[in-house]
């Protein structure tokens, strides 16, 4: 038995690195799991890994692979939102558009990426993740009979099938192979370099544990051919570490591989995973979890044969954790995850970042709008901040309020809260000047 932590540059207090070691190293203990390795990021930098470790076989470190299951699907939700970026797809879209023929034609892409298509769960015939993909060649394989379960649109109905679909209109679209378009758009640009269709050396062996004795049972390596999107890949904690920075809008790959503005709207949440949980909900891609401390977390889990994973972050802490674990069932890595991240918050709560003016002149006109406007009797205030964007919130009360991104028109849109996707105008009086502003047709006056 072994444990290691290695802090990074941007050095955790001792301290916090000891509290992080214990959860990973209880983890290891209570779940029965031959290796535990972890990682913690920070404003975009790895800060932290440790490991525990039992199996034969030398100790695994942040170069070693492990099988990571369905974070395979925020990667290949990655790709879907960089078509629709190019304007080559739209959301909205249903799959036959651009891949027609899967039986699933009439589910839109937006209702593929949030599993509320109401695709089927699995692919038929026997357990996919162990079953070789040979057994479903093509897409069309991959159904029988009626392939949507409940109607679309309505609810969350998680979906590996869904995910099958997505990875193969990557190709379509692209040209090439889905995992070979991710590789050249995605893994590289991110730094990703160990993370592979197939195991590379270093890389961890699969096990399941007897559930009544200490007893290693070695799990079989399995090739799951159309479904690979859903769950193939194999990764490692330095690698994972970057896409948790990269999903939570920190560090390399923001603005190239993704915008700020799509890593956003990947984030937001539109489907809870059921009425009686609004606690764990989904967003393009990604799950959302709230936490017990009321801290939503951002991420993906993973499961293959002999393996369990889960990224998150929490975007408002600039925080990150990766756990991986070589174990068919063992201890909840999501729940390790959101504990590392807890233990960090709790012993170096996040700076916050330091106020700057604003690095450009500020627009006179827009300058003279700033201040207090009414929405009848009740006050607001509208702030100018970078780039033209208007802040416009009710002052010292409850209320509706939005950030506005500017238009080349002249108008603004509404980026989030009451107003999102609504148009602000600047009614205009015969002189020229401002009259009142028009949000969504709500007056808002000087007086």
């Amino acid at each position: 038995m072994s444990a290691t932590a290695t802090s990074l540059p941007d050095m955790l207090l001792p301290t916090t690195e000891r509290a992080l070691l214990h959860r990973v190293a209880t983890a290891q203990s209570e779940g029965r799991t031959p290796s535990l390795t972890a990682a913690v990021v920070r404003e975009g930098e790895l800060v932290w890994t440790g490991s525990r470790h039992a199996e034969p076989g030398p100790e695994p470190t942040p170069d070693t692979q492990y099988r990571i299951g369905s974070i395979t699907k925020p990667l290949v939700a990655v790709q879907v939102m960089r078509l629709r970026d190019e304007g080559l797809i739209d959301l909205a879209d249903p799959l036959d558009k651009h891949l027609p023929g899967t039986q699933a034609g009439a589910a839109t892409i937006g209702q593929l990426l949030s599993h509320t298509s109401g695709l089927a769960a699995e692919p038929r015939g026997p357990w996919w993740e162990r079953t070789p993909g040979e057994l479903r060649p093509d897409l069309a394989d991959l159904v029988d009979g009626e392939p949507l379960r409940l109607p679309a649109g309505r609810r969350h109905h998680y979906s590996n099938t869904a995910y099958a679909l997505l990875g193969a209109l990557v190709g379509e679209v692209r040209g090439s192979a889905w995992d070979v378009v991710l590789r050249g758009e995605v893994l590289e640009p991110l730094g990703m370099l160990r993370t592979t269709l197939t195991p590379q050396p270093p890389h961890a062996a699969g096990w399941a544990v007897h559930p009544w004795a200490d007893v290693l049972q070695e799990e079989p390596l399995t090739e799951t051919g159309t479904m690979a999107p859903a769950g193939q890949l194999w990764s490692t904690a330095a690698d994972l570490a970057r896409l948790t920075a990269f999903l939570g809008g920190e560090g390399v790959g923001v603005g190239h591989v993704l915008s700020t503005d799509t890593l956003e709207e990947m984030r937001r949440p539109l489907a809870p995973n059921a009425f009686e949980d609004w606690n764990l909900a989904w967003g393009l891609g990604v799950s959302l979890l709230r936490a017990s401390d009321g801290r939503v977390l951002v991420g993906h889990g993973g499961s293959m044969p002999g393996f369990v994973a889960a990224v998150l972050c929490s975007p408002a802490d600039r925080l990150g954790a990766v756990v991986l674990a070589n174990v068919t069932s063992g201890p909840s890595v999501s729940a390790v995850a959101a504990d590392l991240i807890r233990t960090v918050t709790e012993h170096e709560p996040a700076l916050p970042r330091p106020w700057r003016p604003l690095a450009e002149p500020a627009d006179p006109e827009l300058l003279a709008l700033t201040g207090t406007w009414y929405w009848g009797a009740a006050p607001h205030t509208l702030r100018l901040a970078a780039d033209r964007t208007l802040l416009l919130g009710p002052h010292g009360g409850p209320g509706r309020g939005s950030r506005f991104r500017p238009e080349p028109d002249g108008t603004w849109t509404g980026l989030d809260g009451y107003y999102a996707g609504e148009t602000l105008r600047l009614a205009r009086r015969a002189d020229g000047g401002v009259s009142h502003l028009d949000v969504a047709t709500f007056v808002f006056t000087r007086e």
